[in-house]
């Protein structure tokens, strides 16, 4: 299983980032429902993984950031996905 993805907030991110090419912090806050520091802080540990990209630039004198999903945190997902499936397939087994 992938340690990174078991966090519900990152593995919500990495979801949400499956549907679009790009999404922005706030639509990333709004999906996720958490504050803007917790996000923050989820969103680094998945950028400084590879899992995710960040685009920062400034609209009107403003920050704002996009991310998008790489390639590397796509495969990472279909294969905790995977795994998860098998976990719950071998738990029904024995129920």
């Amino acid at each position: 299983m992938d340690e990174l993805l078991l966090s519900k907030v990152r593995l919500g991110i990495v979801a949400e980032l499956l549907a679009s090419e790009w999404a922005s912090f706030s639509a990333l806050a709004q999906a996720a429902q958490t504050t803007a520091g917790n996000l923050g802080a989820h969103l680094a540990k998945l950028v400084d993984a590879g899992y995710i990209e960040e685009e920062k630039t400034f609209v009107d004198r403003r920050p704002q950031s996009r991310y998008r999903l790489t390639p590397r945190g796509r495969k990472s997902f279909i294969a905790h996905a995977r795994e998860m499936q098998q976990l719950l397939l071998k738990t029904e087994v024995r129920s």
